[in-house]
């Protein structure tokens, strides 16, 4: 155990390639990932009219009702197939606003135990190793510490920036090596020329550090925005998801020189004010704008919405199955209703 004043070197994590080697995507594994990818960068192209839903909790809290509510999503999907792809949220990685509370799977695979990022590590890439090869769904996860990304590159279909991440010049530049969607959200200060540059940055070629490598990235032209809402000066919640904010959105982004410029609507955060059950109302209303606008339609390619077995939050302490342990989220019966209807208005 190594000391350096104020760091304690406790243990060193697994090298991404033995981690993968260790824990093996399955052939058939690949076959599905490798199928909904290509739906997915249809989507985000414009070479198809699908509807995504990035959709589960706010954070993995546990591998067994993050599987449970995963599964529950299997018929559910079949029935939308011809109109929606739903991609399921595993966020194991939660940044925290002042740095303390559970931070995810990622740090504490068991929740009731202290840290262990190496024990962690292992049991993020399982979680979603099982969800590819047990549901044939593939996932979505927020990428907080750009280094740990290679340990799910062959695993992920969807990638997340958060809105603290978002002007990180780590995050930005990996982005750009990412074949996969990633999503920029913007700020929580709204401003949406950073979200727009962080898109611009990721979109372009670089040469850059990476895990003590040299490393070039050829662009990603998947990058795209995230609208979640702002917080002002004064604590006060903003939305930016009504007509006039997508109009706004338009006209800045994709009259610009962006490749596929593409929107989600992130329908909980400061879009609902975490009031969870508004995101059924914000979900209507964005699909309402998009009837009446074909630039918005065109823009807008899904919804991301927070939900889990139960409705609204827990402490962790409190251990209720498929409850939240951080954000609020939408519980499952509400969250079936939510997906037909959307299915029904497209």
């Amino acid at each position: 155990m190594e000391k350096n004043k104020n760091i304690i070197f406790k243990r060193k994590l697994p090298e991404p390639p033995e981690l993968k080697k260790e824990m093996p995507l399955s052939e058939e594994g690949e076959k599905i990932k490798q199928r909904i990818d290509k739906e997915i960068s249809d989507i985000f192209r414009g070479n198809s009219n699908k509807f995504i839903l990035i959709i589960g909790p706010c954070s993995a809290d546990r591998p067994e009702p993050v599987m449970d509510y995963i599964a529950r999503l299997v018929p559910v999907q079949e029935k939308v197939k011809d109109k929606i792809i739903i991609i399921p949220r595993i966020y194991t990685g939660k940044p925290r606003t002042v740095g303390v509370g559970y931070k995810g799977m990622m740090h504490q695979p068991d929740p009731d135990k202290e840290p262990n990022m190496c024990e962690g590590i292992k049991a993020i890439r399982l979680l979603h190793k099982r969800a590819i090869e047990e549901t044939g769904f593939c996932t979505a996860d927020e990428m907080l510490y750009p280094e740990n990304y290679r340990y799910l590159s062959d695993l992920l279909s969807y990638v997340a920036v958060g809105a603290r991440s978002v002007e990180n010049q780590g995050h930005r530049l990996l982005s750009s090596g990412i074949k996969v969607p990633v999503g920029m959200k913007n700020p929580t200060s709204g401003d949406l020329t950073i979200m727009l540059n962080s898109i611009k940055a990721a979109q372009s070629q670089h040469t850059f550090q990476y895990r003590g490598w040299e490393v070039e990235s050829k662009g990603n032209d998947l990058a795209h925005a995230i609208l979640r809402g702002s917080v002002d000066k004064y604590g006060q919640n903003h939305t930016n998801y009504h007509y006039e904010d997508l109009i706004f959105l338009h006209d800045l982004y994709c009259t610009k020189e962006y490749k596929n410029p593409a929107v989600i609507v992130d329908t909980n955060h400061c879009n609902s004010g975490k009031k969870y059950l508004e995101q059924v109302r914000i979900s209507k209303e964005v699909l309402h704008a998009m009837r009446h606008s074909n630039d918005i339609n065109k823009m807008i390619k899904g919804l991301m919405i927070e939900s889990y077995i139960e409705d609204g939050c827990q402490s962790i302490e409190d251990h209720v199955y498929g409850k939240s342990v951080t954000d609020p989220c939408l519980g499952w019966e509400k969250t079936e209703k939510l997906i037909y209807d959307i299915a029904d208005q497209l």
